[in-house]
């Protein structure tokens, strides 16, 4: 295996990591940006309100992105299967 494969196979995987967690994490910083915000304004200082807003917002919309996130590793898992003849031979 030549070193530009291994670069371009580990490039399509992190990039398929990154797609695939982003919308989790993009809720997550959201949600907890929010609440800090409505804990300053209202002077509220306990930590567990944007832990358990943060946990479940975050679940939430991992169940319902859940179809898209597996349909992803789908495409990657295939894509990355019917190159191995391909890769093999270069």
């Amino acid at each position: 295996m030549d070193q530009s494969i291994a670069i371009d196979l580990a490039r399509e995987a992190i990039w398929t990591a990154v797609l695939i967690a982003a919308p989790i994490l993009l809720v997550g910083v959201a949600i907890g940006l929010t609440i800090g915000l409505l804990q300053a304004l209202t002077q509220i200082q306990e930590q567990t309100i944007a832990i358990v807003m943060k946990i479940l917002v975050m679940v939430f919309v991992a169940a319902y992105m859940f179809p898209w996130m597996t349909l992803r590793m789908i495409e990657y898992s295939t894509y990355l299967i019917t190159s191995i003849p391909v890769r093999m031979i270069l």
